[in-house]
């Protein structure tokens, strides 16, 4: 019994070590997204709300996410970035890896656009 009564109290002990870490660990990665929030409500940024319905407008976008979903090198996060294209203009917006990932997202972008403008608001994360 003493030597059960040891290893539950041990077990104890290093599950409140773990849910302590992992509580602190939580605490320095939380985001604080702030910033981007009012940037996003002032109305100088483009938002996922400005895609335009028109269809030109619509096969775009759809083509560069197509794109962006095809290539394999990407990460999913560059993968999710937002596409936004209004009276011709696309505009690409979200966090990629790194510098390569960014060009190599512009790339796809410029080739399915067909000529489409590109606005870069590509934020690189390297962190990650």
């Amino acid at each position: 019994m003493t030597l059960m009564r040891r290893t539950l109290l041990v077990l104890a002990c290093l599950n409140g070590l773990t849910l302590t870490a992992m509580v602190a660990d939580d605490e320095k990665t939380k985001a604080d997204n702030t910033a981007r929030n009012e940037r996003d409500r002032s109305g100088e940024t483009q938002t996922s709300g400005d895609q335009s319905n028109h269809s030109a407008d619509l096969k775009i976008t759809q083509k560069i996410r197509e794109a962006l979903m095809k290539d394999g090198e990407l990460s999913t996060t560059a993968k999710n970035i937002k596409v936004i294209t209004e009276n011709g203009q696309v505009t690409l917006r979200g966090p990629v890896k790194n510098v390569q990932e960014k060009a190599r997202v512009n790339h796809l972008a410029k080739s399915a656009a067909g000529g489409a403008r590109i606005v870069d608001q590509l934020d690189v994360n390297e962190s990650d």
